[in-house]
């Protein structure tokens, strides 16, 4: 049996692509896709929920393995393409949040909020009085 497996890991290295494709090179960026997938979704979800001290740890990290992700042999291209993809997806974030926090979005936002009922009525009342 353990010939078969040593047989099996032989063939699958001897193909470059296979060897890539089964490698911690490979799979470790692919797995960590995530964060920036989860990061530009948010995108599209109200600034409030946003935690600031996160995002900016989360900058952080991007950029230092950015770094790394090239530091290492050989370069990690996909690696660089995660962390390069997730710091601009939490620097999009960071933004929103300082705009929502900071420069007067929640104000804004608040301002809104409190005219929406006052046109809905007003279109209610044209409504009735055009019928």
């Amino acid at each position: 049996m353990a010939a078969l497996v040593k047989a099996l890991n032989a063939k699958i290295r001897s193909n470059p692509v296979s060897d890539y494709l089964l490698s911690t090179h490979f799979w470790g960026p692919a797995s960590n896709f995530g964060i920036p997938i989860a990061a530009i979704l948010d995108t599209q979800k109200s600034p409030d929920m946003i935690s600031g001290p996160m995002t900016g740890a989360l900058t952080i990290y991007a950029f230092t393995f950015m770094r790394y992700s090239l530091a290492v042999t050989p370069k990690n291209y996909l690696l660089f393409a995660c962390h390069f993809l997730n710091a601009g997806a939490q620097m999009t974030q960071g933004y929103r949040y300082l705009d929502y926090n900071r420069w007067g979005g929640k104000e804004k936002a608040q301002a809104l909020a409190a005219t929406k009922p006052v046109e809905a009525v007003k279109e209610a009342v044209a409504n009735v009085v055009k019928a």
